[in-house]
């Protein structure tokens, strides 16, 4: 039988046709069919293409890191360690990259026992081996609604019910968790574990309030649940205070000094260094660790040796004033990525306005917008490549059922320069004006209840959208209108 070997046109192998799929259908695993497609990976091939400005991956900017102090860095493990750096590693990581993320972890007020730690393929890892440890398809996990589109897919693979509780400006609302817990323990199901995101949530970009989190911790203890702590852009704080994390909220309140027995964290250098290391960790309870570590050594048997003795050297660099080198780089990413999400929320003022309604995060990469209810960003994204040269996440990547959030979308400020900040959202401006008009109404009208995103507290005043305003909309809640006023008058 031939098989097709036709490209797509833009050097991507065409998707297999049904014939193809047939073929193979009965040699497939049952949970193959709940597989879902990464959002973010779909797009990956974009940033590939200059004539495509993309705001859809969850991309830090690389660009920053001096390409003299790599040389030097990889010269200096090529000169000292090479036999090392190309042999195989222990499972759970090598005991200097430890150290790192000690380091890493005691900038962020969290103090941990080194034992308890297992360096990782990437944060995306840890969620994975979290799922392969604890989920049997039909288990429960509770996770906050939107949440990371990363995760969905993974969910998925695992057959997991995924219970998603809606975020507010606070995030996810402590009281609701509990009606939702109350509800499963009378159908008799127990969640594996809770899911979160606490610090500029991936995609809402909200941040879960110090009293949620204690509750949280407090809600946990006394059902004994787990919880994933997912906390990538805990350091790329903009404004306001550092928040504890829950591992150290949960350390502290059994009085464990350096290590919980019901959090399980997840970090990773993706975002505070670069994602093309691939390097994350999870600090987990030893037997909850242990676990892991089988699943990672039926995964990849370890990860890289080479990029951990990177990271190695290069905390062992000292930068201006005696400051470490990657601290003084995490501070350089804040500035640059403060001015760029400051670039984007006025970008939506003027390209937006009062067509739609969205997050202003206090750190992070991402800001969630809601449009007008008509508008269906899957379809706007479709557009919005094929006319505009254009990319975001749609909203329905971030809920389990793929219906949710329809007329929501992820925006990544971080990962291009201001120049196509402004031109990028400009030409989803363009594209949704351009949808609007296929849709054939520019009535204004105010969306139906229950639509996908709770209220904001606060309103923007701001311009309509060219000369097709769209209708009112609901999103994500935001910090109001001060900070945004104390940005303008700074500048």
């Amino acid at each position: 039988m031939e098989r097709s070997t036709s490209g797509t046109g833009d050097g991507r192998r065409a998707r297999p046709t049904a014939h193809e799929l047939a073929r193979y259908e009965a040699l497939f695993a049952a949970r193959t069919r709940g597989m879902k497609s990464s959002a973010m990976r779909e797009m990956m091939a974009l940033t590939e293409r200059p004539d495509v400005i993309s705001l859809a991956g969850g991309l830090p900017d690389t660009t920053t890191f001096a390409p003299a102090l790599y040389a030097k860095l990889m010269a200096d493990v090529a000169a000292e360690s090479t036999a090392r750096a190309l042999q195989y590693g222990p499972t759970e990581g090598m005991a200097a990259t430890v150290g790192c993320i000690a380091e890493v972890m005691h900038a962020e007020g969290t103090e941990i026992d080194p034992s308890e730690v297992i360096v990782t393929t990437g944060g995306q890892q840890v969620i994975d081996l979290v799922c392969k440890t604890l989920i049997d398809p039909g288990d429960v996990i509770v996770a906050e609604a939107p949440t990371y589109p990363g995760a969905v897919p993974t969910f998925s693979a695992y057959q997991a019910q995924v219970e998603q509780i809606a975020t507010d400006e606070d995030g996810m609302p402590i009281d609701e968790l509990e009606r939702t817990l109350d509800s499963l323990q009378a159908q008799g199901r127990r969640p594996k574990f809770i899911y979160t995101i606490p610090n500029f949530q991936n995609p809402g970009g909200v941040t879960m309030s110090l009293a949620r989190r204690r509750r949280l911790i407090e809600v946990a203890r006394e059902r004994e649940l787990l919880v994933l702590e997912d906390n990538p852009y805990g350091l790329l704080r903009y404004e306001g205070e550092p928040l504890p994390t829950l591992y150290s909220l949960d350390a502290d309140a059994v009085g464990r000094g350096r290590a919980s027995d019901l959090v399980i964290y997840l970090g990773t250098f993706s975002k505070i260094l670069s994602p093309g290391l691939r390097l994350g960790w999870a600090v987990a309870p030893r037997p909850v660790l242990e676990k892991l570590n089988l699943g990672k050594q039926g995964s990849d048997l370890c990860s890289s040796t080479v990029t951990q003795m990177f990271v190695t050297a290069y905390f062992n660099e000292v930068g201006p004033g005696s400051v470490p080198a990657w601290r003084d780089y995490v501070d350089r990413l804040k500035e640059l990525y403060r001015g760029r999400r400051d670039v984007m929320l006025e970008a939506l003022d003027e390209h937006f306005g009062a067509a739609a309604r969205w997050t202003t995060p206090e750190g992070g990469l991402f800001i969630w917008a809601t449009l007008d209810e008509r508008i269906d960003t899957t379809d706007l994204l479709a557009l919005a490549r094929k006319s505009e040269g254009v990319a975001f996440v749609p909203g329905r990547a971030a809920y389990m059922d793929g219906r949710s959030g329809a007329s929501s979308m992820r925006l990544n400020f971080a990962g291009v320069p201001d120049a196509e900040i402004r031109e990028g959202v400009r030409r989803i401006g363009r594209a949704v004006r351009e949808q609007l008009g296929l849709l054939g109404s520019f009535s204004g009208s105010a969306p139906a209840a229950g639509s996908d995103a709770p209220p904001r507290k606060a309103e923007l005043r701001s311009t309509e959208l060219g000369d097709a305003p769209l209708a009112d909309v609901v999103a994500l809640p935001f910090r109001g209108e001060a900070s945004a006023a104390r940005r303008r008058r700074d500048r």
